[in-house]
């Protein structure tokens, strides 16, 4: 899947009203499927004998779930109508590396779609997923994309238009934290590869990465939260967002100004079986065909309309010109990515020890 990053030096600035909506809610459960939402045994396949009921448990991250809602339903109506076999669906949404962990310890995911490949990797390394997940599904599982934005105040009174910026003595920001937000990983990311992008070398980069944390003034543990503290307790001059959230809230009526830098990092979000689960669970068949269909046009058509960018490159005016789009595989994948700058003892670390 493409991004559509477009050409000139453009930035744009939207405005959005008030208060971001809520897509997911921490470790909230819900269950699709019921009788109401599936047709009758009737619809089925001539001929063909009802199955057992199956159920699914998603576990995802918080942004994606307001499409996830409309696609499960669409998958549960046609699985039924093709295989006379009725599936509920468990979801459960939070923060990446919350709901990584989570998975790890043992809440039984069947499939999973998070913020970055790392967190995938590391469920594969408690021998969950198979190591070679990311090749077992279409577009090396990268299911949703979308772009870093700088979400500002009515009327952007500090003037920032670049992650530079957010290194100003005068300008104060708000991010989660990147040990347990995937979101935040990739602000830390589009930090160091605007940094990169415009000459410095790795010092540098965090040299800048350093500075513009040192202006930080709180880190929730998640990406809605991290919107919470912003917009509703009035914390900071900026908040470092997903671009899909801004347009989301701005379709429904909602008003922040917010820029997309034009130098800016591909935020790539995959999905991928639970291995072992699935497994033990036996619902492998039906696990793998909704796995397949969250990449037809149907279903991708759900997650544009939150706000990710498109899989093909079109001309959109909801989504902001990039110049110069980075990509997580010019640093080396996630595995390097995130040895390198979240693990313990890791640059991340290293910027925090110098803050006290």
């Amino acid at each position: 899947m493409k991004d559509n990053a477009t050409s000139g030096s453009q930035r744009m600035t939207r405005s959005v009203s008030g208060l971001f909506i809520g897509v997911g809610l921490s470790l909230a459960v819900v269950a699709c499927g019921q009788a109401g939402d599936s047709p009758s045994a009737g619809n089925a396949p001539a001929g063909t004998e009802p199955k057992k009921d199956v159920e699914v448990t998603l576990v995802g991250y918080a942004i994606p779930k307001a499409a996830h809602d409309v696609i499960i339903k669409k998958f549960v109506t046609k699985w039924q109508q093709e295989n006379n076999q009725k599936v509920t669906f468990r979801q459960t949404y939070g923060g990446s590396g919350s709901q990584t962990r989570a998975v790890i310890d043992g809440l039984p995911a069947d499939i999973v779609h998070l913020a970055v490949g790392s967190d995938v990797d590391k469920i594969a390394q408690s021998a969950l997923v198979a190591k070679d997940w990311a090749k077992k599904l279409p577009n090396n599982a990268i299911v949703a994309r979308s772009v870093v934005a700088i979400v500002l105040r009515p009327g952007n009174p500090k003037q920032i238009k670049s992650f530079a910026d957010l290194a100003r003595p005068d300008v104060k920001w708000v991010t989660a934290d990147p040990k347990t937000s995937g979101g935040a990983r990739w602000n830390v990311l589009a930090l160091w590869n605007s940094a990169i992008k415009s000459g410095a070398n790795e010092a540098k980069a965090t040299e800048l990465v350093a500075s513009a944390f040192r202006n930080v003034v709180v880190q929730p543990k998640d990406a809605r939260e991290a919107t919470d503290a912003f917009a509703k307790q009035g914390q900071g001059d900026a908040l470092l967002n997903y671009e899909n959230e801004t347009i989301f809230a701005k379709e429904r009526g909602q008003a922040l100004d917010y820029v997309v830098p034009d130098v800016n990092i591909s935020i790539d979000t995959p999905v991928a079986i639970i291995d072992k689960n699935v497994d033990k669970h036996g619902n492998r068949e039906v696990v793998e065909a909704f796995a397949k269909y969250l990449f037809t046009p149907e279903s991708q058509a759900e997650f544009v309309k939150l706000g990710y960018r498109p899989a093909a490159t079109v001309t959109d005016p909801r989504f902001s010109p990039v110049k110069t789009l980075g990509t997580v595989a010019e640093y080396g994948g996630w595995n390097n990515v995130q040895q390198k700058f979240f693990e313990d003892g890791g640059i991340y670390d290293k910027i925090q020890a110098g803050k006290k």
